[in-house]
């Protein structure tokens, strides 16, 4: 589960990040507060795995606030000013989401902190391991829950991006740059222009060809050097 805190001080902006959290199952809101200083009064005595950062906010602004935070969560900014962004990756916020972002926009930066390799701060190791290894992904109307750990490899195909798991294959209207972005960059490593794999599946490499239980993905030559990497 991952305990998330928004602060902002417009009510239509919690709304909004409320209404996209419930439709995830594995999010759990725990304030909501409407100041940087409500914020920072809660976090004196209680954790967070993530917070939703607005950052034109009276009195205290939010980067102003995250600066004042000595071992901070992970952190999605949300606001309307996109001249703050190269500031916010200073301080290594996860992603920037300028308002009015749309419900994919925002799932798609709730993945990238969900797989990101760094572990979340202040969450028990248990949730830790569970929050790492999911995401969802939309295809058509609905929103799938893809355990990582059973991502074979990805493909990209025209302008649909395929994800073949151990159980099931999922086609979703994305990049694969984009899907490659949520995903843990140590397990997962791109072999070709249309191809990604997760190293720990790989059974065999025969020239330029890799072979993953009953697939066969072709190797580009501009990606050897990234296979090379892993065989040493």
């Amino acid at each position: 589960m991952m305990r998330y805190l928004i602060i902002d001080d417009e009510h239509i902006a919690h709304k909004i990040i409320m209404e996209y959290c419930e439709m995830l199952p594995h999010m759990k809101l725990q304030k909501n507060c409407y100041s940087a200083l409500e914020a920072l009064e809660y976090l004196n005595t209680h954790q967070v795995d993530l917070i939703f950062l607005d950052i034109n906010m009276p009195k205290l602004k939010g980067f102003e606030f995250l600066k004042t935070l000595s071992a901070p969560p992970k952190v999605i900014v949300t606001t309307a000013y996109s001249e703050f962004a190269i500031e916010g990756y200073e301080l290594n916020v996860s992603d920037y989401l300028l308002k009015p972002f749309s419900l994919e926009r925002f799932l798609k930066a709730v993945n990238k902190v969900m797989g990101s390799n760094t572990n979340l701060k202040n969450a028990s190791s248990e949730e830790n391991d569970r929050a790492t290894k999911r995401i969802f992904l939309r295809q058509n109307k609905s929103y799938i829950q893809v355990e990582v750990d059973t991502i074979l490899f990805i493909e990209a195909a025209g302008n649909y991006t395929k994800i073949v798991s151990k159980t099931d294959t999922i086609t979703i209207r994305e990049k694969i740059s984009d899907i490659l972005e949520s995903l843990p960059s140590d397990d997962f490593i791109q072999v070709h222009k249309s191809f990604a794999v997760a190293i720990k599946y790989i059974n065999r490499i025969e020239g330029n060809r890799i072979h993953i239980q009953d697939h066969t993905i072709p190797i580009g030559k501009l990606y050897k050097a990234n296979l090379i990497k892993i065989l040493n």
